[in-house]
């Protein structure tokens, strides 16, 4: 055929309806679409209980050939699991005759809804005949921050309706977790444009999955075959969900289609008038012609994120407020100038500029920011040489995983859930303040109010750690916590 192909895969549990009107979308755009039904799926999720990770990649492997023999240009593309499955085989099959999206890809769980726990699943995998037993069910939010749409499908649960899996056995998590360990490795391998886009608020896997994917894919960001979209208005069904509009059009225009007005799309709003908008740009571009990250990350978001590629030790993602620690660490003496004329596409602003260095150099490329309600969401810088700015800076990117101190905390936290006695009222409070200090920093918004005596309590335990720096607080989650284990031994 001369239209070209797109293989969608659907998640573990699901349809082909997980990809919410995909299908209809690219046929209207001139695509041919083909899907399978997963070995498991479609009948009662007991039937998922023998399956294994490889009989899921043998039935994407031949559905995937017998799509390549019908298209010259094939586009692979997997939602949730299925993106696993689309990563795994394009990497495997060393896919080049088309372009790979993932979407919400959970090469981690670890979303803000998985439960403290999450880790000791794998303890239960050795327990004879636990994991063909044990159900982990769907539970609310059901992956989506739509309130009408998650009562909708609340409703279909509690009715039974048999679209999607209302659980699954722990045997097949297992093999999920099997999945995953095999993406994570020789993502280098992999040949073809990629785009990851995934949710900034998803309740299962937190953006460090698609970061993860950005910075390996291809031999890493230096290569820029990857590149990622973050939502800011769904959960983890981002197909179905509030941003399902935007999804849509970063899809169509990823694999070439013709534009939204064509296609009678609507283009989601940033929720800033255009004025604003270049309000915002304006002051940002200011922030960095001076070389001010500081400020930079003043007029962003909590999550506000700088990317650069490269292989150099200014290389990575730099996130939030320990993001912008690293970041200052290196950028001192850097600036941009020499802006071009900027152009707008709905929350997104793009900026030709140079990067100059007190030391000498000058790279010209492409600066991105992403804006919503008045806030920056992330930059992005594109070089266009990046070779010149590894020589320049030199050394090797910082890996953005948690540091020793936020491995042991976590580890605390996880250990306070398995105390036999529970603690007295006040160390209870403390417990709670120094885990907010620890994660969040100091605290924010209005204390509840006199009829709400624990939400005070809790607010004013807070309100005490104020201006205790992270990793002190930290250090003294880590100490309580040891304690009150001693105690009990």
């Amino acid at each position: 055929m001369s239209e070209a192909g797109v293989f969608l895969i659907h998640g573990l549990g699901g349809t082909q309806y997980d990809l919410g009107s995909m299908h209809k979308r690219l046929k209207k755009a001139g695509f041919v679409t083909h899907a399978l039904t997963l070995p498991g799926h479609g009948t009662t999720p007991e039937d998922l209980v023998n399956v294994r990770a490889e009989d899921w990649l043998e039935a994407v492997r031949q559905k995937y050939h017998e799509v390549l023999e019908q298209h010259e240009t094939v586009h692979v593309m997997g939602m949730c699991m299925g993106a696993l499955l689309a990563v795994e085989t394009v990497k495997r099959e060393r896919h080049s005759r088309g372009r790979l999206i993932a979407l919400a890809p959970p090469v981690y769980i670890d979303g803000w809804a998985t439960p403290w726990y999450r880790g000791a699943r794998a303890l239960l995998y050795h327990v004879p005949g636990v994991p063909a037993r044990m159900k982990v069910a769907e539970e609310d939010p059901y992956g989506i921050k739509n309130e009408q749409l998650r009562a909708i499908v609340k409703a279909k649960f509690a009715r039974g309706d048999n679209f999607h899996y209302g659980w699954v056995p722990l045997a097949c998590v297992r093999e999920v977790d099997r999945l995953r360990a095999m993406v994570v490795r020789n993502l280098e391998r992999i040949e073809c444009p990629t785009l990851v886009i995934h949710a900034r608020e998803d309740e299962l896997t937190s953006l460090r999955s698609a970061h993860h994917l950005v910075e390996r894919i291809g031999g890493g960001a230096r290569a820029g075959r990857a590149r990622m979209v973050v939502l800011e208005d769904s959960y983890h069904m981002i197909c179905v969900d509030n941003d399902r509009e935007i999804v849509a059009r970063h899809v169509l225009e990823f694999f070439g289609a013709a534009t939204e007005a064509s296609l009678g799309m609507t283009v989601v709003p940033s929720g800033m008038s255009a004025a604003d908008m270049r309000s915002l740009l304006d002051a940002a571009l200011a922030d960095l012609a001076q070389g001010d990250f500081a400020g930079l990350y003043g007029r962003g978001s909590a999550e506000m994120a700088w990317s650069q590629p490269g292989a150099n030790r200014c290389s990575g993602v730099f996130q939030g407020a320990k993001g912008l620690a690293r970041l200052q660490g290196w950028a001192p003496g850097v600036r941009f100038e020499a802006f071009g004329a900027p152009s707008f596409n709905a929350g997104m602003a793009v900026v030709p500029a140079t990067l100059r260095t007190e030391a000498g150099l000058a790279s010209p490329g492409i600066l991105a920011l992403a804006m919503r309600a008045g806030r920056l969401q992330e930059a992005r810088w594109f070089p266009d040489a990046v070779e010149i700015e590894d020589a320049h800076f030199g050394g090797a990117p910082v890996a953005d995983g948690p540091s020793p101190e936020e491995k042991a905390f976590e580890a605390a936290a996880a250990a306070s859930k398995t105390l036999r006695r529970a603690p007295d009222s006040d160390t209870l409070l403390a417990l709670y303040a120094l885990f907010k200090q620890g994660s969040n920093g100091d605290v924010a918004g209005a204390r509840p109010g006199i009829m709400d005596a624990v939400g005070r309590a809790k607010f004013d335990a807070w309100t005490g750690r104020k201006g205790m720096a992270r990793e002190q607080a930290m250090a003294e989650y880590v100490k309580l916590v040891e304690s009150l284990q001693a105690a009990e031994r």
